[in-house]
């Protein structure tokens, strides 16, 4: 979609590009016919980088991290940089000196939430006056980043640490993360929070240090917040630690789940099993905290029974939720192949052919009786049309279709129950 959008442009249009394709297949883009534009092709965080672009593309020949094709010799050039001070606060931005994100410039975020199936769980396990309103009209809220990197290698992960030598994992300063939660409830009403981080609830200390500050600012009376999370680090909280997260606002953790076979759990180095899943979620939802929990059919190796105990998996932490004060809703997506990813090596060195690992496509379910309207997370429902397990690709859409129906009519019944 990018070539296509850069081949229609104006010529005279400079064009730059970052993010993870370009960081992983750097060379694949910068010889693309449709990409005759590309100035500056960005590997990694590229805000200092960009803004000194901006000022002046000349630039491009002292910053590192910085690549274009040379037209003449048709060979590939990069910024040579000479401070290497500089380099360094080039390639990994102080997170803490950053400005907040400009939302004028972001049409969909802030956003006005309908009313979830959390909030009513939530109004009426804690009662708060927030909850109650946010049950009755939803909240506005707002996506927030806290921390950058990921120290595990989930091999199918973009964020995989094998994938990111270069990114050093770091935390925002707490204060820094309150400021933008107030400065967002000032300029735009918001009260409820995403953290969409690789992994904000990730390492033990940082949960303490930010749920410290939290309760010294009192967030969790004012403000509701969701997190990702991760499931071998949330398994040795305590339960002292869940009710402060919960006094500090806390209402839905995303936990890379993945699986229910212990095999397949393996293969992508997760570092969890089955048990330990539903022991965290168990005590997540005791707690009265939501858990969303993250699936993936099809991967490389699955077998039918590997499915079959994922399909058990989901169907356990369901029954677990309706016992419970906490909800636990399952996305379930078919697999697709990142460049740059550890898996991604695999399946290239087993002889797949990386344009077809390129070919992504919508996935349609509705003929597998999946409304597609079902699925709240468009933007991960589209695949390569590769069957890499041992299910042929119809039985893991089918899976993954009944999957989808019956989350939906979860989210149905509780809405007309709590209504």
């Amino acid at each position: 979609m990018s070539a296509y959008i850069a081949a229609h442009l104006d010529p005279d249009i400079a064009l730059m590009v970052g993010g993870h394709h370009a960081k992983a297949m750097p060379d694949g883009v910068l010889a693309d016919p449709r990409m005759a534009s590309l100035q500056a092709l960005v590997l990694g965080e590229g805000e200092l980088r960009v803004a000194a672009l901006l000022e002046d593309a000349q630039r491009r020949r002292e910053l590192p991290g910085v690549l274009w094709r040379d037209r003449l010799l048709g060979t590939r050039a990069t910024g040579i940089p000479t401070d290497p001070k500089l380099t360094a606060r080039l390639l990994g931005p102080d997170i803490n000196a950053l400005p907040y994100v400009n939302r004028a410039f972001l049409p969909q975020d802030p956003y006005q939430a309908a009313p979830t199936e959390t909030d009513r769980r939530l109004a009426m396990s804690r009662g708060t006056s927030l909850l109650k309103a946010a049950a009755r009209s939803g909240h506005m809220e707002a996506n927030i980043v806290g921390s950058r990197g990921c120290p595990y290698n989930c091999t199918f992960c973009g964020a995989a640490v094998s994938a990111n030598p270069d990114v050093k994992i770091r935390v925002r300063d707490p204060e820094n993360i309150i400021g933008e939660l107030d400065h967002l409830h000032d300029e735009y009403g918001v009260s409820a929070f995403r953290f969409v981080d690789d992994l904000f609830l990730g390492v033990g200390r940082v949960i303490e240090e930010q749920m410290a500050a939290f309760t010294r600012h009192r967030i969790g009376e004012r403000y509701v917040w969701d997190a990702t999370g991760r499931i071998n680090v949330l398994d040795r909280v305590s339960d002292s630690e869940l009710d402060r997260l919960v006094a500090n606002g806390l209402r839905e953790v995303a936990l890379g789940i993945e699986s229910g076979s212990d095999r397949i759990l393996s293969a992508m180095d997760k570092r969890i099993d089955a048990e330990m899943t539903e022991r965290v979620a168990h005590r997540l939802v005791k707690h009265g905290i939501g858990v969303k929990g993250y699936f993936i059919l099809g991967f490389p190796g699955e077998s039918h029974d590997d499915i079959t105990a994922t399909v058990r998996h989901i169907h356990n932490l369901w029954d677990i939720a309706d016992h419970n004060p906490g909800d636990i809703r399952a996305s379930v997506f078919e697999f697709r192949p990142y460049p740059g990813t550890p898996v991604w090596q695999t399946l290239t060195d087993a002889g797949h052919d990386p344009d077809a690992l390129l070919a992504y496509a919508d996935v349609d379910l509705t003929e597998d009786g999946a409304d597609e309207s079902m699925r709240q997370r468009d933007e991960f429902n589209f695949s390569v049309g590769i069957q890499f397990g041992d299910v042929p690709l119809s039985k893991v859409r089918s899976a993954l279709a009944t999957l989808t129906r019956e989350q939906h009519e979860r989210n149905q019944a509780t809405r007309r129950t709590t209504a």
